[in-house]
């Protein structure tokens, strides 16, 4: 076909399209005239306010101890690597855990969720280790796991510190998990249950194929809300023992008296935490959308 003939109908449709007019023009050159000025004034407004509380901090007179002791740069480089290597243990036991919690939260919720009377002493111990572990902070969980189970002295018990502290944690946190689940199941409304069943599928292949996935997609946002906590709360395990980031942080600054080892762990902490969280924000609001 030749390229002319080809041509013309493209410029019969572009001409058959409907054409902007002169008010919906002058509306969209307003909406870009206001954009631009609210972009101007938070970019002013930011400077603003950074620079206003930048200047009050580097003329106090404390600024100069305070960067000598938190902000020192040759500290910062001495033990970055120790507080770094402290820190790949943090990640590797954030991954373990999040699989174990992701795992036992779901069966947390789906033991709470069943009606049948056998399972009865299960919907019982789930709403009980719900209760139990969400109502007592963190840190006693660790110390009452990390110590209490080692003095039991039972046989075939784990005793390292790093396993009982992954224990501790992960029943904490399967417990937030739970909710979130049993949440995002009840979401999810009774017709796509009825539905399932209809075209013939047993319950427990309605739950894992109709009900399960659209519960998941939902409340995918406060599971990754609970990951970031996670990754923060992992460094409790150091009350146990383990050279984890936060603890290797405190060992060098107890015996230099300095605390930029701690801002160094602080650092390496939130390379993790804030793209997760900026994940989270772009995740929420294409949903919202």
């Amino acid at each position: 076909m030749d390229e002319r003939q080809v041509r013309r109908p493209r410029a019969a449709i572009a001409t058959a399209l409907p054409q902007p007019t002169a008010r919906r023009l002058e509306r969209e050159a307003a909406r870009q005239r206001r954009n631009r000025r609210q972009t101007a004034i938070s970019a002013v407004s930011t400077v603003v306010v950074l620079g206003a509380l930048a200047a009050i901090i580097l003329t106090s007179e404390g600024w100069p101890t305070v960067k000598e002791t938190f902000f020192n740069w040759d500290d910062f480089k001495e033990s970055f690597p120790t507080v770094a290597k402290g820190f790949w243990l943090d990640v590797k036991l954030f991954c373990i855990i999040e699989v174990g919690v992701l795992i036992f939260g779901l069966l947390i919720a789906l033991a709470r969720i069943s009606r049948a009377p056998a399972l009865f002493p299960l919907r019982l111990l789930s709403a009980v280790v719900v209760d139990v572990f969400r109502g007592v902070p963190v840190i006693l969980v660790i110390y009452l796991i990390g110590f209490g189970v080692p003095a039991l002295e039972l046989s075939g018990v784990p005793d390292d510190p790093l396993v009982l502290g992954a224990i501790a944690l992960g029943l904490t946190y399967s417990a937030y998990v739970g909710e979130v689940y049993r949440a995002g199941i009840a979401s999810v409304h009774r017709s796509q249950r009825d539905a399932a069943l209809a075209v013939g599928l047993s319950e427990s292949q309605a739950m894992r194929r109709v009900i399960l996935p659209q519960a998941v997609r939902r409340v995918a946002p406060p599971l990754l809300n609970d990951f970031v906590s996670l990754q923060k709360d992992v460094s409790l395990i150091s009350i146990l023992g383990p050279l984890e980031a936060f603890r290797v942080a405190q060992i060098e600054a107890a015996s230099n008296f300095i605390y930029t080892p701690l801002m160094a762990a602080a650092l390496l902490y939130l390379c993790v935490t804030v793209p997760l969280s900026r994940f989270l924000d772009r995740w929420e609001r294409g949903r919202v959308r």
